[in-house]
């Protein structure tokens, strides 16, 4: 802008060559500008197929009613402290009288990967359930049986007992998506199933600090409360990740979500099919501190 403006001091021919420079780059640049992005006209094909292999996730669990709220500290002496005494002992003495179990329900998403009935989703969706249905698209339902779980990886499997085959996904290959790349998730945000969401690859090998494992895709497309454990497809209608986490200040998505990759996911989804557990390699390493005796038997000195 400096070098514009003073060669727009200078006199009339001056202003002229300017004038052309400016242009005659401008056209330049045009020329190797790259074509603009463009969308998927439509995922509606796609979708139309998908929809009925991914399932709501409905969870229960049975939890303890009481409510105890530690008394504040108080300094000895306070003129408060006989007050928040008498008001904490009554409390609790309330809270013991209505201690009542509670049942407390909440809601996540999966997919099918087997006919028979193999149903994948996150970890903490179903973590601590004491009853798990499964809610298809068509309305019917079905009680779950835990397969296995993994919490490192936060994937389970769960098995449903169908009167017919069921529609069925496939994986596809994580590893080579690229930044940039469409990707679709279907899943069942706020409780409204069947909602199909478009976005991209935001970045590949994300590390999110929730385990020794993370090697996140992190995708644009719309992830809620709701969507954990469903499928995030490429544009071949191929499972190539595991809607996993959010990062948002509200609740809801700013455009920063998570998966867990394919890559990532089908060994340890074989893993908990085959032993209902995943068996890791471990390394009998112990780490210590080089003393100068350790040093010297090692003739490290």
């Amino acid at each position: 802008m400096t070098v514009l403006a003073s060669l727009g001091a200078k006199s009339g021919a001056t202003r002229r060559f300017a004038g052309a420079m400016v242009v005659g780059l401008g056209l330049v640049i045009a020329s190797q500008a790259p074509a603009s992005a463009r969308g998927p006209e439509s995922v509606a094909d796609i979708a139309e197929e998908l929809l009925d292999a991914v399932v709501n996730i409905s969870t229960s669990q049975t939890v303890s009613g009481s409510r105890n709220v530690p008394a504040p500290s108080m300094p000895d002496g306070s003129p408060f402290q006989d007050f928040f005494d008498e008001f904490f002992d009554q409390r609790q003495d309330e809270d013991r009288g209505s201690a009542r179990p509670r049942r407390v329900q909440s809601l996540g998403s999966g997919f099918v990967i087997d006919s028979s009935g193999v149903i994948i989703t996150n970890n903490h969706v179903i973590d601590g359930a004491d009853e798990i249905t499964v809610n298809f698209a068509d309305g019917s339902k079905l009680t779950a049986t835990l397969v296995g779980r993994d919490e490192k990886t936060d994937l389970a499997v769960l098995k449903v007992e169908p009167e017919e085959p069921l529609t069925a996904l496939e994986f596809g290959d994580s590893e080579v998506l690229r930044v940039g790349d469409w990707v679709m998730a279907i899943g069942n945000p706020f409780g409204l199933g069947g909602t199909v969401t478009v976005g991209i690859v935001s970045a590949r090998n994300r590390d999110i600090n929730s385990g020794p494992y993370d090697n996140f895709i992190q995708t644009d497309a719309s992830i809620n409360r709701g969507n954990s454990g469903g499928p995030l497809f490429d544009m071949e209608g191929r499972v190539i990740g595991i809607n996993t986490a959010i990062i948002s200040p509200t609740g809801g998505s700013i455009g920063i979500g998570f998966a867990v990759p394919s890559s990532t996911a089908v060994n340890v989804i074989q893993q908990l099919r085959d032993f209902g557990e995943t068996r890791r390699g471990w390394l009998g390493v112990r780490i210590q501190e080089v003393t100068d005796d350790i040093a010297e038997g090692l003739s490290m000195v």
